[in-house]
Formats: structure tokens, sequence, C-alpha cells
């Protein structure tokens, strides 16, 4: 008789634990997440914001990543998805949407209308490489050199807009398109710099220095005014041989969602991410980027969920995000 009691006992604990775990497999909330494609400095940062949000809500909250072909799609696929959509994009972008302008202009959608911001990411940031061992350089050091600035980039864009701005243009070269990698032409001497736009420490720019001494440009206050652009500060020590801090423009960029994320779980990724914050940048530098007078760079308004946790942190938030 002890024996079928104690049998009876266990079934009635491993059903009980069954149990449990549907529970549990239940009560975990999945959320996709939308940035880049796969290999890009974008994608990697989703693959560690994945892994801090999972370690630090003890697996409540799973991100799942999709390949992207970039912010735009991102977010005209706000006009379709459903549930818990979590995508990246500047900050523009959403403004274009819930204007209908832009690339949105032919693709209007009442759901631009329910995008909410939640958290800054690293931005992009704009690097003017140049070879030598001066460390830090103004724009009027660019006088007399040849400079690859790419094409159809963002960073190409801007740096064209910049020489402009800056009646530069009767007073460096513009090296051909065509040359392709400004690392391997630096090195090879068919150019004095390159420009590039990425999140910081960026791969190309750490990939120079390793090969041979590089000064970076730094603009002046008035000059970041004048371009319009979100300041951005690149430390002193980022790169070998840049020794004091870098003042430089960047084009910031959102983690949003949609009004379809319940409250609790848009506060328990915005707490999550910013309790990480720490963590995640002591393995990939990019992160310590991030600082909170950047949830202002937010288009439109903030989800309520994450407003009760940048409340409880005492985070300055304008009325009109709110």
């Amino acid at each position: 008789m002890f024996h079928f009691k104690s049998i009876m006992l266990a079934s009635a604990v491993s059903v009980a634990a069954a149990i449990a775990g549907i529970q549990g497999a239940d009560a975990q909330t999945r959320v996709t997440y939308k940035s880049a494609a796969s290999g890009t400095a974008y994608y990697q940062m989703g693959v560690e914001l994945s892994e801090a949000i999972r370690s630090g809500t003890s697996d409540a909250v799973v991100l799942t990543l999709e390949e992207s072909q970039g912010s735009v799609q991102n977010v005209l696929e706000v006009s379709v998805r459903q549930g818990n959509y979590v995508f990246t994009t500047p900050p523009g972008l959403v403004r274009q949407s819930q204007a209908g302008e832009g690339p949105f202009a032919d693709r209007p959608s009442e759901r631009y209308a329910e995008i909410r911001g939640l958290f800054p990411i690293p931005a992009i940031t704009m690097h003017i490489v140049v070879g030598g061992d001066e460390g830090v350089i103004g724009l009027d050091d660019l006088e007399g050199k040849r400079i690859l600035i790419g094409r159809g980039s963002f960073g190409a864009t801007e740096a064209q807009r910049y020489i402009d701005l800056f009646e530069m243009g009767d007073r460096i070269t513009i090296a051909n398109a065509e040359i392709g990698s400004g690392p391997d032409a630096l090195k090879n001497g068919q150019i004095d710099g390159f420009v590039t736009a990425s999140s910081f420490p960026t791969p190309n720019v750490i990939e120079t220095a390793a090969g041979m001494p590089i000064s970076l440009v730094s603009f002046t206050d008035e000059q970041i005014e004048a371009t319009g652009a979100a300041r951005q500060t690149i430390p002193a020590g980022t790169y070998p041989g840049i020794d004091e801090d870098v003042q430089t423009t960047s084009l910031p960029v959102i983690a949003y969602t949609t009004t379809d994320m319940d409250d609790d779980t848009a506060y328990q990724i915005t707490k999550t991410f910013w309790e990480r914050r720490d963590a995640l940048a002591q393995n990939t530098p990019w992160w310590g980027g991030i600082v909170p007078e950047m949830v202002g760079n937010i288009a439109g308004k903030i989800h309520p969920g994450a407003i009760r946790y940048y409340d409880e942190a005492g985070f300055d938030i304008p009325d009109e995000l709110r």
C-alpha cells in the first residue's frame, strides 16, 4: 500500500511540474526584433541586446531576431505587423511615416501613428579618417587632401553635404568612388583619408589604426550647429593614437515598438536595457556611447510602459514625448 501511495504521489508531483512548466512557457513573452542584415554591426547589436534582455528578465522576455533590408523596411512593416514588434530606425523616418512623406508618400498607413519609442541604441556616427599621427585635427586640415567619401550611403551623402556647407569643394579632392575600400586605399597611398559612418568603435577604423597612424577630424561647436545634426563625442582612447575626445555628428537610432505592446512588457524591456547597459558596454564598447540625454532624440511619443521606467529612474522626459 505504501508503495502504491508513493507511486501516486510521485505521479502527482510529475504532473504538477509539467503543468508548472507549461504555465511558465505560457508566461514567457516573445518579441520580434528587426534591425539590419546579418553580418552588420546593427545585427550584432541585436544579438547582444537579445541576450541581455533574456538574461536580465530570467527568460521572461525573449527577443527573436529577424534580418532586415534596412530602416525603411522596418518602419513599413508596422502597417502589417501585430503583437510585440520592436524595430530600429532613425527618428527622422518615423516623422516621415507619420507625415506621409519621403518613402512613405505612396504607402501611407494609419498604423504609423501607433509607433512608440523605447530607448536609444548606438548612433550612426560620422568618422573622417586621415593618415598621420596628429591625432585630432580640424576641417581646415583637410585642405589639399584626397578624400574618399564613397557613394549612396548615409556617410557619403552627409559628407557631401558638409563639403558643400563649408565650401570645401575647391580645397579638397574627392577620390573616385570606384576605389572601393577606404582602409586599403589609405594604406596603399591612393588617398589621404576616407569617410565612414557607423556606430563606434567601427571595425574599419580599428583595422586602419592597427596598420598605420591615423587622425580623426573634430568639429567645432559652431560647425556642429551649422550642420543641424546631432552632436556625438567619440571618447579619447576609442581608437589607437586618438588621445583626445573627438567632436563629430551622428544620426540617432532608436528602438521603437507600437501600441500593440502592453505597458508591462515595454517597461520590462526598457528597464532591463538600461540596467544592463554598462555590462553590454564592457563586452562591446559601442554601447558605452548611450547616455540618458539621447532619449530626447526619440521622434513621436514614448511608450507609456517606457515612460513608467523613465519616471522611476528620474530621467528628464520632455512633455511632448509623453
